[in-house]
Formats: structure tokens, C-alpha cells, sequence
């Protein structure tokens, strides 16, 4: 694929070397002299210029990238470049950053944010994941907010361990994506068995996601077990 990053500091170039490594075309955009760093990432394309100008987007030929990444530190800049990437050149799929949790709610379809990342909010996530057993803790939003991966390990106490996948019946449009056991992911099997202990990784609508907790661990057992 071609992606475009807008925002050529430590994020941007992060993300860069990721995808370059993963065999992507990489574009870093930066109207800051002091980023333009071409020997920090020698494998990518690099722009001096303002990725909330529709001229400079021009110039970068935004509308033969198939993801723009908008990973600057102003989120203003991130919404405003997230639009115009979507409305203006078409690009199929963009992912905001988001810096502040209080300007989440802007990223969404309306600017044209496919993915928002809030590193806040991942880091509050991975820090409950790693905490919690038996809650459904949310780790980031698709499509600006209309499903979002969740996870939930499974305790012991569960009337789900030992159901098999092909027999849950999982509420609205919730997907079982993948189950992480003993460190290693695997594929939702349809005749594998549920285990205690089990990381499970599903993609729900938000509405859904208090039944589906309800579903995996009722009510009753997570309060006994908070007792």
C-alpha cells in the first residue's frame, strides 16, 4: 500500500519504519523544517509542507494513497487533514490520532476518521487488560465509534469455559476475533472449546457490549467475585 503520514516526529516516523518494514510505500508530511529528517527513515518519501493545505496534498498525490495516517501532535490539524484526505482525494481509509481524550468524540465519519487511535485511552485500556479478569474493557474504536474491539479474560467462574465457539450465541453483531491463550493467539476454531483463563478479542457494536459482557460473565459472578 501508499501511506501518507501527516506529522514527521517521533509518532510519525515510529509508524513509518513499521509499515516500510511490512513491505508499505511511505510518504512523511511535515510543514516543520526542523522534522524533515530523510536519514531517520531513508526508505520513505518526505514533504516539506502544511498536510491541511489542499495545494500540498496535491503535491503529494494524496489521491493514489490507499491509507492516510494523520499522526500529528495538534489534533485541529489531525481532523482537518482527516477530511480532506477522505472528502477531497478520496483515500479509502484514514486513521486519526487523537492527543487529548476530550476531543475524542470529534473523530468520527463526520471528518472523515475511519480509525481513531487515543493513546490515553490505549493506555488506560492495556493498563485495566492487564488487571482484569472478568470485565470487558475496551480497547480502541473503527469507524469512528460504530464498533470497537474489546477484550475480556475469562475467569474461572464463567458459564462460558467449556462451550464450544460454533455454540455461542453472542449478542448483536458481536465477532470473536481471536482467543489469546498462553501467550499465543489463535484462530476462533468452531469445535475448540472456551478455557478459563482465555483472552478473548471481539469486535462489537457499542450498544452491544453490556450484554455481551452480561453474556460471558453474568452480573452476579462479577460482583461475588469484586466480594
Amino acid at each position: 500500500m501508499r501511506v501518507a503520514i501527516a506529522g514527521a516526529g517521533n509518532v510519525g516516523r515510529s509508524i513509518a519504519r513499521e509499515l516500510i518494514a511490512n513491505g508499505h510505500q511511505i510518504l512523511l508530511i511535515d510543514r516543520d523544517p526542523n522534522a524533515i529528517k530523510p536519514e531517520s527513515v531513508p526508505e520513505a518519501e518526505w514533504l516539506l509542507a502544511d498536510a491541511c493545505e489542499l495545494a500540498s496534498l496535491e503535491e503529494a498525490a494524496l489521491d493514489s494513497c490507499d491509507v492516510a495516517i494523520a499522526a500529528t501532535g495538534d489534533d485541529k490539524a489531525n481532523l482537518v487533514h482527516s477530511l480532506l484526505a477522505k472528502t477531497e482525494f478520496g483515500v479509502p481509509r484514514t486513521v486519526g490520532r487523537v492527543n487529548h481524550p476530550s476531543n475524542e468524540w470529534m473523530f468520527d465519519d463526520l471528518w472523515g476518521v475511519d480509525v481513531a487511535v487515543s493513546t490515553p485511552r490505549l493506555m488506560c485500556a492495556l493498563v485495566e487488560e492487564a488487571v482484569t479478569v472478568g470485565d470487558l474493557v475496551r480497547l480502541f474504536s473503527f469507524r469512528g465509534g460504530h464498533a470497537n474491539l474489546v477484550e475480556m479474560t475469562l475467569p474461572e467462574g464463567s458459564p462460558r469455559v467449556g462451550t464450544r465457539i460454533a455454540d455461542l450465541n453472542l449478542p448483536g453483531d458481536a465477532v470473536l476475533v481471536t482467543i489469546i491463550r498462553d501467550g499465543a493467539a489463535r484462530a476462533p476454531e468452531r469445535d475448540a472449546a472456551l478455557e478459563a483463563n482465555d483472552e478473548l478479542l471481539f469486535v462489537s457494536d457499542p450498544s452491544y457490549e453490556a450484554e455481551l459482557a452480561q453474556y460471558l460473565v453474568p452480573r452476579n459472578l462479577r460482583t461475588a467475585d469484586a466480594g
